[in-house]
């Protein structure tokens, strides 16, 4: 018979290489323990938390009991295991509550795409204790034995004060990749958006990263500083993302958001935005710095420059450019773009 003890969290925000049905989704601690960048709105009306071992691994085992009582309703019908349509529809209808529980479809796509990858919730797992989170990520990858791969936010300052062989113990117990957000390697405007880390301070943090094994992903925002400080913005992260040389660099687009104050900024014009051009010009001064075996990425809908064809100039896929190989190949998209018109993008509206 089918259990009823399917309680487990399930947290809003997730990157977009782990979303759809690509990633089981498990919470590890609640919102931003930073939680004051100006230009943020995820977390800004939630409260940091953190969750214990114990609620952990009962998350972990109420995803594994609804993953099993799937599979027995399949069995029942035939289907060998399979999670099918009709097994679902099948187990809801004998638990009705699972048509509200806010992680039930989550894990039933994720377990009919393969269940092979899995991403720990929410903004800086890494500020568990470092003995939890190598006991709940074994505990995960046991339960789970079809996961290869495990991802998470994180901090860089976090990151930058864990001794090596913590970080190796945590890649060693399983977790893969983490995504960090850089933002902006220019020291002036990290102290602005009140980013709580310094450019020399992401560069500790990414290259503790990176030697101790995992797949590092930073994320950069073309345009947060606005045309104040466009060029030095520019320069200083292609700088800081040279020294770290991550795994893979993703694009971002700042566009301001309401309910953060750089969105107030640019209401009353203390912070005047870069054009779409302008945007786009960044990016081109950014990645001509560049000297670094990355993957460069525009995986994300506000990467929306057009060329003269009217086709995207940047692919959105989720490997994005490998350089250097590709690093003229996206210059000359780059060059494509700015010699259309672009329109005035409808972010750019307050």
């Amino acid at each position: 018979m089918p259990t009823n003890d399917y309680n487990f969290e399930t947290g809003v925000f997730r990157p977009p290489s782990e979303g759809g049905a690509a990633s089981l989704l498990v919470r590890f601690t609640r919102n931003c323990p930073w939680n004051h960048c100006t230009f943020c709105a995820m977390y800004k009306h939630e409260r940091f938390s953190r969750r214990s071992l114990e609620e952990i691994t009962s998350d972990i085992d109420a995803m594994a009991a609804l993953a099993r009582d799937l599979r027995d309703e399949s069995e029942r019908l035939g289907h060998n295991g399979r999670i099918t349509r009709d097994a679902v529809l099948a187990l809801f209808k004998k638990v009705p509550g699972l048509n509200h529980h806010n992680g039930a479809a989550m894990l039933i796509q994720w377990l009919m795409a393969g269940g092979s990858t899995a991403f720990l919730q929410d903004g800086n797992s890494l500020i568990m204790p470092p003995k939890d989170l190598v006991a709940a990520l074994s505990y995960l990858k046991s339960t789970f034995p079809s996961i290869r791969r495990i991802t998470t936010y994180a901090r860089a300052r976090t990151i930058a004060q864990r001794a090596p062989d913590t970080l190796r113990d945590i890649r060693k117990a399983g977790l893969d990749r983490v995504h960090l957000g850089l933002e902006t390697g220019d020291d002036e405007l990290l102290k602005k958006i009140k980013k709580g880390v310094t450019a020399e301070g992401h560069i500790q943090g990414g290259q503790k990263a990176m030697d101790a094994g995992f797949q590092v992903s930073e994320y950069w925002m073309p345009g947060l500083g606005g045309k104040e400080l466009t060029e030095q913005h520019a320069r200083n992260t292609a700088r800081v993302l040279n020294a770290v040389n991550p795994h893979y660099i993703r694009s971002r687009p700042f566009r301001p958001l309401p309910g953060t104050p750089i969105y107030d900024e640019a209401a009353t014009g203390a912070f005047v935005q870069l054009t779409p051009k302008e945007q786009l010009l960044e990016i081109k001064a950014m990645v001509q710095a560049l000297e670094v075996t990355s993957k460069v990425c525009f995986d994300h809908a506000a990467n929306h420059w057009r060329t003269r064809g009217g086709g995207l100039v940047f692919s959105h896929d989720y490997e994005g450019y490998k350089f250097p190989e590709e690093k003229d190949t996206l210059l000359e998209r780059i060059e494509d773009g700015l010699a259309f018109d672009q329109p005035p993008s409808t972010f750019l509206h307050l």
